[in-house]
């Protein structure tokens, strides 16, 4: 995939998501999300830190070769431990009892994101990278991974908030691609499941009332594991 394509991606998805982060109130930010025991703050301050492990690894060793894909990331093993799953919930809501008013993780998101997108867009061709799990992957494809991470939580987000899903058209083809291969989930369009409809379904957000996983029966999926 081109980096220009994900990387636009990702900024129009950030910058959804910046604008809603730092219009929250106080009541907003305590609402539980399908994330539990995260309510919004706190899932808030997760996405916020899945964007800031870019500089993480910018920063860090780049590994001889890529050995784990973007798919290959979301395999169900040691990183979805109970002490790693304990970890990461426990990290997200420590940083969200620390933030001094509802908007503080959106403004943080702006400043990651002005920070790392230029590194993005000039980092040589084959840039590998090496993730918290300890996976060799050309950042290119780490990249893909963190678009399913805002696109994803910006869900949970959205319906924690009861607002319409602002799922970016770049972003949710990239998630799409990834979740149904090239050709898309488009076979399922004669039961009335959109893109949109198909990537909830299996990733476990369908909505009351909108087709579920069992939509996807004798489809082709790529079912990932989540946290």
């Amino acid at each position: 995939m081109d980096r220009t394509e994900t990387v636009a991606a990702l900024d129009t998805e950030i910058r959804e998501l910046t604008g809603t982060l730092q219009g929250l109130t106080e009541e907003e930010a305590r609402r539980q999300t399908r994330c539990a025991p995260w309510d919004v703050a706190a899932l808030a301050e997760h996405t916020v830190g899945a964007v800031h492990r870019l500089a993480v690894v910018l920063d860090g060793v780049a590994p001889v070769r890529a050995e784990v894909s973007a798919l290959g990331y979301y395999s169900p093993d040691v990183r979805f431990s109970d002490r790693v799953n304990r970890e990461r919930v426990d990290t997200a809501m420590h940083a969200a009892a620390l933030r001094t008013d509802p908007g503080e993780p959106g403004r943080a998101l702006e400043a990651v994101w002005l920070e790392v997108e230029p590194r993005l867009l000039s980092a040589p061709a084959g840039r590998t990278v090496l993730t918290r799990h300890g996976d060799a992957m050309l950042l290119d494809d780490f990249l893909v991974t963190r678009v399913v991470e805002l696109l994803l939580h910006g869900l949970d987000l959205a319906d924690a908030l009861e607002r319409d899903p602002w799922a970016t058209p770049g972003a949710l083809a990239i998630v799409e691609r990834l979740l149904f291969g090239g050709a898309g989930p488009r076979p399922l369009g004669a039961v009335g499941l959109t893109a949109l409809d198909a990537v909830r379904a299996a990733t476990g957000r369908a909505l009351p009332g909108r087709p579920g996983r069992e939509a996807l029966d004798g489809a082709r999926v790529n079912f990932l594991a989540l946290g």
